[in-house]
């Protein structure tokens, strides 16, 4: 399995404007009210929120996973933003959060949700990708960056 078999070109967000946690999930969100009309993109946020109330999905080193599980989903998707400026996501080391790969998994498929997360997880440790992934010129740079990984 790969990550870049989860990752849509539609769904990576280059340019976040958001200033907050809440704002940042929505922003993110928001693609797929486009590309599935059919989804309650509202109770997407609703369920992220929860799950960032139990513990923040900001891991440090300017990166957060939020995640959640929606029962309506048929497969994962996987969202990728960056945000130029950096947000207070109540990350554990305290820093901005300026990388956000967020996951939404069916509640059925709690192992494929688990090791996606796991490999996001791996990848984003490498400061070296971290520093390509911020350097990025662009939706096609990193979209070329992300669909091999």
């Amino acid at each position: 399995m790969q990550l870049g078999e989860f990752l849509e070109k539609d769904l990576i967000l280059p340019d976040l404007a958001s200033a907050t946690k809440s704002e940042v999930l929505e922003e993110l969100i928001a693609p797929l009210g486009v590309k599935y009309p059919e989804m309650d993109t509202d109770q997407a946020v609703r369920v992220l929120l929860d799950r960032e109330r139990l513990g923040t999905t900001g891991i440090g080193d300017g990166i957060a996973i939020p995640h959640g599980k929606l029962e309506d989903l048929e497969k994962v998707i996987v969202i990728v933003g960056r945000s130029r400026s950096g947000v207070d996501f109540e990350a554990l080391d305290h820093a901005p959060c300026h990388i956000f790969f967020l996951v939404l998994a069916p509640e059925q498929v709690a192992g494929m949700h688990l090791r996606i997360l796991a490999q996001i997880s791996r990848l984003l440790k490498d400061e070296s990708f971290r520093r390509q992934f911020l350097a990025s010129e662009d939706l096609d740079a990193l979209w070329t960056m992300l669909k091999n990984v």
